[in-house]
């Protein structure tokens, strides 16, 4: 099970990502931040990162707040942007198309289920993640 957020102190600002890993009585976080980005970047980054740190092909449940994510996979835009050559349906640049990208290799890797959770609903492992990704904001911070 993969729990993932991204959290940004404006936009364009500082921001962090997290992913928590959950294989059986295993729990492993990973995080980051950059001094720069966006909320949907970290968003993307924060999947990203939780199923590349996960070794192997596996059955993967993610969990994420993000309808940005969420909605590509579960309307399978990113195959319609790769058939338009990566433009959207305003005929403009995809944006963030090199996270895209990477987030699909990882998704071809692993079988990922994706579970949409509301955000700041009470969800206390959606919560910690959330922690997680906004203490890694103050890593860039000076």
């Amino acid at each position: 099970m993969l729990y993932t957020d991204g959290a940004c102190s404006g936009n364009p600002g500082p921001g962090g990502w997290a992913a928590l890993i959950i294989d059986g009585d295993v729990e492993r976080e990973v995080s980051g931040a950059e001094r720069q980005t966006t909320n949907q970047r970290m968003e993307l980054t924060a999947a990203i990162e939780g199923l590349a740190a996960i070794p192997g092909a596996r059955r993967v449940l993610l969990h994420t707040d993000s309808a940005y994510v969420m909605n590509c996979f579960r309307d399978r835009w990113w195959e319609r942007w790769e058939r338009a050559g990566w433009m959207g349906a305003n005929r403009k640049p995809v944006a963030n198309r090199d996270l895209w990208e990477r987030l699909i290799a990882e998704t071809r890797r692993h079988d990922v289920v994706w579970h949409k959770v509301r955000g700041h609903a009470g969800e206390p492992l959606n919560e910690r993640v959330d922690r997680i990704a906004r203490r890694a904001i103050d890593t860039v911070r000076a």
